[in-house]
């Protein structure tokens, strides 16, 4: 069984630079390979839909397809599939549809595949997530459940908030309906999947900034259920 991983260069200036990426300065465990596929703007989260089309959410203003090619080894066509967005970051693929997490919203593209390059209008499921910016990029996926799970980090390095959505990862049903605290006490995660065997959740949670490099440390982290607290807000002052 072949596994495809996807890693795309992070280009924040025009100026191609895919042949100067030290790939081979990588180790790799024995059986696996590594190429550049494509090279997308600013790009953070993927998700990958049926057809072979890889869509990249980004810290800029558009989100992104990568068309496969079947004569090539790389996706040679990059096209836009949504822009004017408050950083992008989240793409989830469900049922036909592109899930993309804006700062604040949540916003869905029924049909995309058939339509990459006319796009549908974007359809707002929610739109009552935090606007602050610091630690706002979300990231999103569809659990077991068939429910969308968002990370909502805090907005600070450190600090105390009334808020009790920040520091938690949040679920919602497909269509934005009964939202909900699925865990808290996370500062900021930026990936979470689930285990195929258990179901059970697990996640990263970045740890906090300014105390040096060794501390706080960054965290993977394991939630089988809902309604468990890992701790963060527990603690004084604000920075």
């Amino acid at each position: 069984m072949r596994m495809v991983f996807f890693l795309f260069c992070l280009c924040l200036s025009a100026v191609s630079y895919a042949e100067d990426v030290p790939l081979l300065l990588l180790k790799l465990p024995s059986g696996f390979n590594i190429d550049i596929y494509a090279e997308v703007p600013k790009a953070r989260e993927m998700a990958l839909g049926p057809n072979g089309v890889v869509f990249v959410g980004s810290l800029g203003e558009k989100v992104y397809a990568v068309i496969p090619d079947k004569k090539s080894k790389h996706g040679t066509r990059l096209v836009t599939v949504a822009t004017g967005l408050n950083a992008p970051n989240g793409v989830a693929f469900h049922q036909g549809a592109l899930y993309i997490a804006e700062i604040d919203k949540i916003l869905r593209l029924d049909e995309i595949e058939k339509n990459l390059l006319h796009p549908p209008k974007p359809i707002v499921i929610s739109q009552n997530l935090p606007k602050e910016n610091w630690h706002g990029p979300r990231f999103i996926a569809f659990g077991l459940d068939n429910k969308l799970y968002i990370g909502v980090g805090v907005p600070c390095n450190v600090c105390l908030q009334d808020d009790k959505r920040f520091g938690t990862i949040m679920r919602m049903n497909a269509d934005g309906s009964e939202s909900e605290i699925y865990a808290k006490g996370i500062r900021n995660s930026v990936g979470f999947d689930w285990d195929p065997l258990t179901h059970e959740l697990w996640f990263t949670d970045y740890g906090r900034d300014l105390l040096g490099d060794n501390t706080q440390p960054d965290k993977l982290s394991h939630a089988p259920k809902k309604g468990m607290d890992f701790g963060f807000h527990n603690f004084n002052g604000k920075s």
